[in-house]
């Protein structure tokens, strides 16, 4: 009897110290901040509040190489802060053990207004975007699972998680939304642009006229604010022979999918090369150039590319002016950003 009343004295003292550590973790949350014109963000934060201690955690494994295989890939290795969070070095995305890939790493830009992520819409929520890249054989290589284990040998990340969830244990779920809640914060919203908008500046007469023809020729699938509509079209690029990707089809496995890819924002694009979904254009003129002059037909080309967007030289270089009032190098640059180098949020 007096055995039975020890161990009944120990599970109350340790649920009154869980007790005690809940009320304790008290995080601070944190709201989105964009411009009041914009629509509302896509996605859905209820089953993921923002923290300032969640987005730190997502920041730190953002940057962690330790989410890979063999420990020398991180988020960051394809998608650097300085580029629009995109790579600019090669074609196609490179993984552990000198893999590359078969696609152009897209920009992590505006998340929040996305519901489907990657090329092809292959994932179609933030919180679980991050598992493509884990477990694919040439990007990470590695399984969330083996992750997470690695993650829960490393004292710092006790600490973060804790701060972050309540709970010192890393988690596959927790692992996930933090990356997701450092992403969300991603949002570029002060170019050139945004001022004119705001009207705060003023666009000089080649970019006037290359956003009039912005306007009249792109702004159909690069709408703005965010410059894209997030879905999915056959912008008349040529089939890859080696790559041989037919884009959104892949996934739904439906024909009037065939060659779409998702539309991409053309927000920092003056940094953000080499364009299209397989990086075959190293130059932005060569990008606006294909247009002009190298459309191909075909039953699923976006109708309003039938015939190529005939434009002289000059209106493409007055377009050209225009999208380099896309680049808000306040949000490339910004250190809170960037590579983590404090050890506390």
């Amino acid at each position: 009897m007096k055995l039975k009343k020890q161990k009944y004295i120990l599970v109350v003292g340790v649920f009154l110290v869980f007790v005690a550590a809940s009320k304790h973790w008290q995080p601070t949350y944190v709201k989105l901040s964009y411009p009041e014109t914009w629509p509302e963000p896509h996605y859905e934060s209820t089953n993921n509040p923002l923290t300032k201690e969640g987005v730190w955690l997502g920041r730190n494994l953002f940057y962690d190489p330790v989410l890979s295989a063999d420990s020398t890939i991180s988020c960051a290795s394809c998608h650097l802060s300085f580029t629009s969070f995109t790579h600019v070095d090669h074609a196609l995305s490179h993984g552990i053990n000198d893999s590359i890939g078969t696609r152009n790493s897209p920009v992590l830009v505006n998340l929040a207004w996305n519901t489907s992520f990657m090329w092809d819409g292959a994932v179609n929520h933030l919180d679980v975007q991050a598992l493509a890249p884990i477990a694919h054989p040439a990007e990470m290589g590695e399984n969330i699972q083996h992750v997470v284990q690695k993650l829960n040998r490393l004292p710092r990340y006790k600490k973060w998680f804790y701060a972050a969830y309540g709970d010192s244990v890393a988690t596959g779920e927790h692992t996930l939304k933090a990356l997701a809640q450092f992403q969300l914060t991603l949002i570029s919203s002060n170019s050139k642009y945004d001022k004119v908008m705001a009207g705060n500046e003023v666009f000089n007469d080649q970019e006037k006229k290359g956003y009039q023809l912005f306007q009249q020729h792109c702004n159909r699938c690069h709408q703005e604010p965010l410059f894209t509509t997030g879905e999915f079209a056959n912008n008349g690029l040529s089939v890859d022979t080696l790559l041989n990707d037919s884009g959104r089809m892949r996934i739904t496995l439906n024909a009037k999918d065939s060659l779409k890819f998702k539309i991409p924002t053309l927000r920092n694009i003056e940094f953000s090369k080499p364009y299209m979904h397989d990086g075959r254009f190293e130059h932005l003129s060569e990008a606006i150039a294909h247009y002009s002059n190298t459309v191909v037909e075909s039953p699923t080309l976006d109708s309003g590319l039938v015939g190529g967007i005939l434009l002289t030289s000059n209106e493409r270089v007055d377009i050209l002016a225009f999208l380099l009032t896309l680049s808000d190098r306040a949000f490339m640059f910004n250190p809170e950003l960037g590579y983590p180098k404090k050890m506390t949020p």
